[in-house]
Protein backbone atom coordinates (compact mmCIF):
# COMPACT_ATOMS: atom_id res chain seq x y z
CA UNK A 1 0.00 0.00 0.00
CA UNK A 2 1.34 3.30 -1.13
CA UNK A 3 1.04 6.12 1.10
CA UNK A 4 1.15 9.70 0.00
CA UNK A 5 2.06 13.21 1.93
CA UNK A 6 2.11 16.77 -0.21
CA UNK A 7 4.25 19.28 1.38
CA UNK A 8 3.90 22.64 -0.73
CA UNK A 9 5.92 25.75 -0.50
CA UNK A 10 4.18 28.06 -3.83
CA UNK A 11 6.63 30.69 -3.06
CA UNK A 12 9.88 28.35 -3.65
CA UNK A 13 12.30 27.76 -6.48
CA UNK A 14 15.06 25.07 -7.14
CA UNK A 15 18.40 25.68 -8.52
CA UNK A 16 19.16 22.54 -10.02
CA UNK A 17 22.60 23.42 -11.38
CA UNK A 18 23.41 21.30 -14.03
CA UNK A 19 21.48 18.54 -12.94
CA UNK A 20 18.12 19.75 -14.82
CA UNK A 21 16.30 16.67 -14.49
CA UNK A 22 15.37 16.90 -11.06
CA UNK A 23 16.41 14.62 -8.17
CA UNK A 24 15.93 15.41 -5.32
CA UNK A 25 17.20 14.82 -1.70
CA UNK A 26 15.85 15.61 1.70
CA UNK A 27 17.25 18.80 1.35
CA UNK A 28 14.41 19.67 -1.25
CA UNK A 29 12.26 19.17 0.72
CA UNK A 30 11.98 22.24 2.51
CA UNK A 31 12.31 24.12 -1.03
CA UNK A 32 8.83 23.05 -3.39
CA UNK A 33 6.16 21.60 -3.58
CA UNK A 34 6.57 18.04 -3.29
CA UNK A 35 4.94 14.01 -3.36
CA UNK A 36 6.40 11.77 -1.11
CA UNK A 37 5.47 8.13 -1.92
CA UNK A 38 5.91 5.73 0.41
CA UNK A 39 5.66 1.87 0.56
CA UNK A 40 5.45 -0.57 3.48
CA UNK A 41 8.92 -1.09 3.13
CA UNK A 42 8.79 2.32 4.43
CA UNK A 43 10.83 3.10 1.33
CA UNK A 44 10.28 6.87 0.02
CA UNK A 45 10.72 8.74 -3.21
CA UNK A 46 10.79 12.66 -3.10
CA UNK A 47 8.71 13.42 -6.95
CA UNK A 48 8.33 17.49 -7.36
CA UNK A 49 4.52 17.76 -8.72
CA UNK A 50 5.22 21.66 -9.88
CA UNK A 51 7.99 20.10 -12.76
CA UNK A 52 5.94 19.24 -16.11
CA UNK A 53 6.59 16.03 -17.10
CA UNK A 54 6.81 15.34 -20.81
CA UNK A 55 3.54 12.67 -20.72
CA UNK A 56 3.11 9.33 -22.18
CA UNK A 57 3.22 7.43 -25.69
CA UNK A 58 3.64 9.47 -28.56
CA UNK A 59 3.09 12.87 -27.04
CA UNK A 60 6.05 12.37 -24.71
CA UNK A 61 8.59 11.43 -27.60
CA UNK A 62 6.95 14.83 -29.15
CA UNK A 63 7.79 17.12 -25.95
CA UNK A 64 10.80 15.18 -25.61
CA UNK A 65 11.69 16.37 -29.48
CA UNK A 66 10.24 19.92 -28.96
CA UNK A 67 12.93 20.36 -26.17
CA UNK A 68 15.56 19.68 -28.17
CA UNK A 69 14.09 22.09 -31.16
CA UNK A 70 13.87 24.86 -28.71
CA UNK A 71 17.47 23.95 -27.49
CA UNK A 72 18.60 24.27 -30.99
CA UNK A 73 16.49 27.42 -31.51
CA UNK A 74 17.46 29.13 -28.92
CA UNK A 75 21.53 28.69 -29.44
CA UNK A 76 21.21 29.65 -32.81
CA UNK A 77 19.00 33.06 -32.21
CA UNK A 78 22.07 33.67 -30.33
CA UNK A 79 24.55 33.21 -32.84
CA UNK A 80 22.79 35.18 -35.25
CA UNK A 81 21.99 37.80 -33.07
CA UNK A 82 25.64 38.68 -32.18
CA UNK A 83 27.68 36.88 -34.79
CA UNK A 84 31.51 36.22 -33.82
CA UNK A 85 34.12 38.06 -34.23
CA UNK A 86 35.12 37.65 -37.94
CA UNK A 87 33.08 35.64 -39.22
CA UNK A 88 32.86 35.32 -43.46
CA UNK A 89 29.84 35.43 -45.55
CA UNK A 90 29.61 31.94 -46.06
CA UNK A 91 29.40 30.93 -42.60
CA UNK A 92 26.52 33.82 -41.52
CA UNK A 93 24.76 32.03 -44.09
CA UNK A 94 24.99 28.62 -42.55
CA UNK A 95 24.40 29.64 -39.04
CA UNK A 96 21.21 31.67 -41.24
CA UNK A 97 19.93 28.78 -42.47
CA UNK A 98 20.36 26.73 -39.22
CA UNK A 99 18.67 29.19 -37.25
CA UNK A 100 15.63 29.28 -39.98
CA UNK A 101 15.51 25.09 -40.03
CA UNK A 102 15.59 25.19 -36.34
CA UNK A 103 13.12 27.82 -35.80
CA UNK A 104 10.51 25.86 -37.97
CA UNK A 105 11.54 22.63 -37.00
CA UNK A 106 10.67 24.40 -32.94
CA UNK A 107 7.36 25.96 -34.16
CA UNK A 108 6.23 22.52 -36.03
CA UNK A 109 6.33 20.37 -33.21
CA UNK A 110 4.62 23.17 -30.67
CA UNK A 111 1.95 23.34 -33.13
CA UNK A 112 1.95 19.39 -33.14
CA UNK A 113 1.37 18.64 -29.55
CA UNK A 114 -1.20 21.61 -29.35
CA UNK A 115 -3.29 19.93 -31.65
CA UNK A 116 -3.02 16.82 -30.30
CA UNK A 117 -2.96 17.19 -26.24
CA UNK A 118 -3.06 20.11 -23.44
CA UNK A 119 0.37 18.76 -22.31
CA UNK A 120 2.46 21.10 -24.13
CA UNK A 121 5.83 21.54 -22.70
CA UNK A 122 6.19 25.00 -21.63
CA UNK A 123 8.58 27.67 -23.31
CA UNK A 124 12.19 26.24 -21.59
CA UNK A 125 14.79 28.65 -19.99
CA UNK A 126 18.57 28.16 -21.43
CA UNK A 127 22.17 28.55 -19.87
CA UNK A 128 25.59 28.76 -21.95
CA UNK A 129 28.21 28.43 -19.19
CA UNK A 130 31.02 27.42 -21.07
CA UNK A 131 30.45 29.29 -24.49
CA UNK A 132 31.87 32.34 -25.69
CA UNK A 133 29.46 33.90 -28.26
CA UNK A 134 31.84 36.00 -29.95
CA UNK A 135 34.71 33.02 -30.22
CA UNK A 136 34.32 30.84 -32.97
CA UNK A 137 35.92 27.92 -31.70
CA UNK A 138 33.44 27.78 -28.76
CA UNK A 139 30.21 28.51 -31.04
CA UNK A 140 31.65 26.10 -33.61
CA UNK A 141 31.97 23.59 -30.89
CA UNK A 142 28.45 24.11 -28.94
CA UNK A 143 26.91 23.55 -32.51
CA UNK A 144 28.59 20.74 -33.32
CA UNK A 145 27.77 18.89 -30.27
CA UNK A 146 24.22 20.24 -30.25
CA UNK A 147 23.74 18.67 -33.83
CA UNK A 148 25.57 15.74 -32.93
CA UNK A 149 23.23 14.85 -29.69
CA UNK A 150 20.14 16.03 -31.80
CA UNK A 151 20.61 13.28 -34.24
CA UNK A 152 21.27 10.79 -32.02
CA UNK A 153 18.25 11.58 -29.94
CA UNK A 154 15.62 11.28 -32.80
CA UNK A 155 17.52 7.95 -34.10
CA UNK A 156 17.28 6.75 -29.82
CA UNK A 157 13.48 8.19 -30.08
CA UNK A 158 12.57 6.62 -33.42
CA UNK A 159 11.28 3.28 -31.38
CA UNK A 160 9.14 4.72 -29.21
CA UNK A 161 6.73 6.63 -31.45
CA UNK A 162 3.52 4.38 -32.04
CA UNK A 163 1.88 6.61 -35.03
CA UNK A 164 3.50 6.48 -38.60
CA UNK A 165 2.94 10.10 -39.62
CA UNK A 166 4.72 11.38 -36.47
CA UNK A 167 7.38 8.40 -37.42
CA UNK A 168 7.90 9.53 -41.18
CA UNK A 169 7.93 13.79 -39.76
CA UNK A 170 11.07 12.62 -37.21
CA UNK A 171 12.58 10.78 -40.02
CA UNK A 172 12.99 13.96 -42.16
CA UNK A 173 13.38 16.12 -39.26
CA UNK A 174 16.72 13.99 -38.04
CA UNK A 175 17.53 13.45 -41.70
CA UNK A 176 18.02 17.78 -41.74
CA UNK A 177 19.61 17.31 -38.34
CA UNK A 178 22.16 15.21 -39.76
CA UNK A 179 22.91 17.09 -42.87
CA UNK A 180 23.42 20.17 -39.85
CA UNK A 181 25.92 18.14 -38.01
CA UNK A 182 27.60 17.55 -41.39
CA UNK A 183 27.82 21.05 -42.41
CA UNK A 184 29.14 22.43 -38.74
CA UNK A 185 31.41 19.67 -38.47
CA UNK A 186 33.48 20.90 -42.15
CA UNK A 187 33.39 23.80 -40.90
CA UNK A 188 35.71 22.82 -38.12
CA UNK A 189 37.82 20.55 -40.49
CA UNK A 190 37.18 21.52 -43.72
CA UNK A 191 37.95 19.00 -46.75
CA UNK A 192 38.16 15.87 -44.52
CA UNK A 193 36.40 12.64 -43.30
CA UNK A 194 35.28 14.28 -40.22
CA UNK A 195 31.46 15.44 -41.70
CA UNK A 196 30.90 11.51 -40.85
CA UNK A 197 33.46 10.31 -38.46
CA UNK A 198 33.80 7.70 -36.63
CA UNK A 199 32.62 9.13 -33.30
CA UNK A 200 29.50 9.79 -34.76
CA UNK A 201 29.04 6.77 -37.86
CA UNK A 202 28.99 3.15 -35.95
CA UNK A 203 30.71 -0.04 -37.59
CA UNK A 204 27.59 -0.46 -39.50
CA UNK A 205 27.48 2.86 -41.74
CA UNK A 206 24.88 4.25 -39.48
CA UNK A 207 24.47 7.31 -37.47
CA UNK A 208 24.85 6.72 -33.42
CA UNK A 209 21.54 6.23 -31.32
CA UNK A 210 21.14 7.14 -28.37
CA UNK A 211 18.85 6.63 -25.19
CA UNK A 212 16.96 9.32 -23.64
CA UNK A 213 18.80 9.45 -20.12
CA UNK A 214 22.24 9.72 -22.70
CA UNK A 215 21.22 12.33 -24.25
CA UNK A 216 19.78 14.05 -20.94
CA UNK A 217 23.45 13.56 -19.26
CA UNK A 218 25.13 15.24 -22.80
CA UNK A 219 22.47 18.16 -23.50
CA UNK A 220 20.75 18.37 -19.82
CA UNK A 221 23.45 21.13 -18.87
CA UNK A 222 22.10 23.81 -21.15
CA UNK A 223 18.59 23.24 -19.72
CA UNK A 224 17.74 25.46 -16.84
CA UNK A 225 14.04 24.87 -16.26
CA UNK A 226 13.35 21.08 -14.83
CA UNK A 227 10.92 18.66 -16.15
CA UNK A 228 10.77 14.96 -16.10
CA UNK A 229 9.60 12.00 -18.28
CA UNK A 230 8.73 9.10 -16.28
CA UNK A 231 7.91 6.66 -18.66
CA UNK A 232 11.25 7.01 -20.02
CA UNK A 233 12.97 6.61 -16.24
CA UNK A 234 13.95 10.40 -16.24
CA UNK A 235 13.81 12.76 -13.91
Amino acid sequence: MKKTINVSNQGATLDTGRRNFLKLSGVGLAMAGLTLIGCEDKEFEFVDVNVFDLGKGDVGVLNYAYALEQLEADFYTKVVNNFYSGISTAEKEIFTDLYHHEVIHRDFFKAAISGATSNVLPTLEFQYPNVNFNDRNSVLATAKALEDTGVAAYNGAGKYITNPDYLVIAGKIVSVEARHASAIRNLINPGTAAFSGDDVIDANGLDLAKEPKDIVSAAGGFIKTPFTWKEQGIG
